[in-house]
């Protein structure tokens, strides 16, 4: 006759228990015995910086992986508008550049060349003109006082 094996399910539980208890002191000597990363040899072992500012650092980086894990998507897109915006900035600085150059020639000839005769239009043609190296500013005249 067979006779079926009966398992007692505490004994298993006991024989998990102890392969688990034996993997994670295993694991734990495996842990202690990494080699230190290379900034905390140089700053804490070798200089010897107090150790509650490792423990402030170590911290600071587990939350800032924790908020970079949770806050992806509005990282992303804070970094895109951050680039955009470098990226078009000399464009803008450029044009208002160009706007301050024509303002400027433009009350220069009003003031100093005779304009009578000459339509507004014309005075900010000739001032984009002189801007941008243009010399028909001076086929005009002088105003004499």
């Amino acid at each position: 006759m067979n006779k079926k094996e009966t398992t007692n399910p505490k004994v298993l539980k006991n024989q998990n228990y102890e392969a688990k208890k034996m993997n994670t002191s295993s694991n734990l000597k495996k842990k202690k015995d990494k080699e230190l990363p290379w900034w905390v040899e140089i700053l804490f072992v070798q200089i010897g910086l107090p150790d509650k500012l490792l423990i402030k650092i170590l911290k600071a980086k587990r939350t800032s992986k924790e908020f970079i894990k949770n806050e992806k998507k509005s990282i992303i897109i804070f970094f895109s508008v951050i680039t955009t915006l470098v990226y078009f900035f000399p464009v803008i600085k450029h044009a208002k550049n160009k706007l301050d150059c024509e303002a400027v020639a433009k009350n220069y000839i009003i003031k100093n060349k005779n304009t009578i005769g000459i339509s507004n239009r014309e005075i900010k043609m000739l001032s984009t003109n002189f801007c941008y190296g243009g010399e028909e500013i001076y086929d005009i005249e002088n105003l004499k006082n």
